[in-house]
């Protein structure tokens, strides 16, 4: 297994891999370079674009695209040494419809254009539970309004969690913007009959087999924008 420096190394020169840091979000007078290219100059077709913001190793994205070859997969994450497992794998085994980049959530709104995500999962995030740390929750109304600069009207949020405060905190910020869930549970793995909920069931990132294996209840959320 590399070092972490080789695989610093190594994410660089992955084509499917970018990266895009606060020096370029300050000093660049333009957008990055595939600003409101995505579909045009990387996947080469018009599927619709689901980001993964904290995707850490990756698996949930290359997961979903695995399972989704008519949608288009980026993994978010600050770490280019756990992301390198997952652009590796997508590379081993020719996922086109897969990307990844080194950047922070903050940066976004000059990595895409209006409209050009579809979905987001934000999964299993640090939940930042001191509340001197609310403000970087990744469901606090400061990013939710961040993710509508980027993000199709009427696009779908989804959220994997096994942090009760985060959840909860995460449900009483929809209720007060007034934005109703589509959906949601407080145990993921409770809910037997439900179709859609077996479907969020059906890829596991790393965490969520570690939490539930622990004991810990996986809560899960959808909802819009609105």
């Amino acid at each position: 297994m590399p070092t972490k420096l080789e695989k610093f190394s190594q994410f660089k020169k992955f084509n499917n891999a970018f990266t895009y840091l606060y020096q370029d979000y300050i000093l660049d007078t333009q957008p990055f370079h595939l600003f409101n290219q995505w579909n045009v100059h990387f996947f080469h077709n018009n599927h619709p674009i689901i980001l993964e913001i904290g995707c850490g190793r990756g698996e949930y994205t290359v997961g979903l695209a695995s399972k989704y070859p008519h949608q288009n997969f980026i993994g978010i994450d600050y770490k280019s040494n756990r992301m390198w497992m997952g652009a590796k794998y997508a590379l081993e085994n020719q996922l086109k419809n897969v990307a990844f980049i080194r950047t922070k959530v903050e940066f976004l709104d000059k990595v895409f254009a209006p409209l050009e995500i579809s979905e987001i999962w934000i999964t299993f995030p640090d939940p930042q539970i001191q509340k001197s740390r609310e403000k970087k929750r990744l469901t606090h109304p400061r990013f939710l309004e961040h993710y509508k600069k980027f993000l199709k009207k009427n696009g779908i949020i989804h959220l994997k969690t096994d942090n009760d405060i985060f959840f909860n905190y995460t449900l009483e910020t929809l209720k007060n913007l007034n934005i109703t869930p589509l959906l949601y549970t407080y145990n993921l793995y409770q809910e037997k009959d439900n179709t859609e909920l077996n479907e969020v069931k059906s890829i596991q990132t790393y965490y969520e087999k570690l939490f539930s294996e622990q004991g810990h209840s996986i809560k899960y959320c959808k909802f819009q924008l609105i």
